[in-house]
């Protein structure tokens, strides 16, 4: 059981450190930069006009959190992406979105119900507003 709540407060750990690095636009930009190769350190940190000591910190957070790696060829440090951590984001994301289509599900069915309990007119609710059409689009 203790091997169990290691695993978890080590899957916490690193899903705590992707999310850190993803929750910065700098960082996320960074990322989609080395999406289309690598880059040295010096090349990450011009679009943002900013020192090479707070590009380092930037891509230390990308580190930590396992999202690049960085190779020392002589004075220059070059990274690269490693995305592999963010399918464990995706994973985590999954549960989710699985508890939000299925609400969507149940909303869906409650208008749809409600609809159809409407579209016959009564003797109460001929005075009533018209209703409006309330069925949801779920994103493909």
């Amino acid at each position: 059981m203790h091997i169990f709540n290691h695993m978890v407060e080590y899957q916490a750990s690193q899903l705590d450190s992707l999310f850190h690095a993803l929750g910065d636009d700098t960082r996320r930009r960074m990322l989609a930069s080395l999406a289309e190769g690598e880059r040295s350190v010096g090349q990450l940190a011009e679009p943002f006009a900013m020192s090479l000591a707070a590009a380092s910190k930037h891509i230390k957070a990308l580190e930590q959190a396992g999202l690049i790696r960085r190779e020392v060829r002589g004075r220059v440090h070059v990274c690269r992406l490693n995305a592999a951590p963010l399918a464990h984001a995706q994973e985590w994301l999954r549960h989710y979105e699985r508890f939000w289509n299925n609400r969507l599900d149940v909303l869906e069915h409650l208008l749809r119900a409600d609809d159809a309990r409407g579209s016959t007119p009564t003797k109460e609710n001929t005075n009533e507003r018209p209703r409006r059409n309330r069925r949801l689009r779920r994103p493909d």
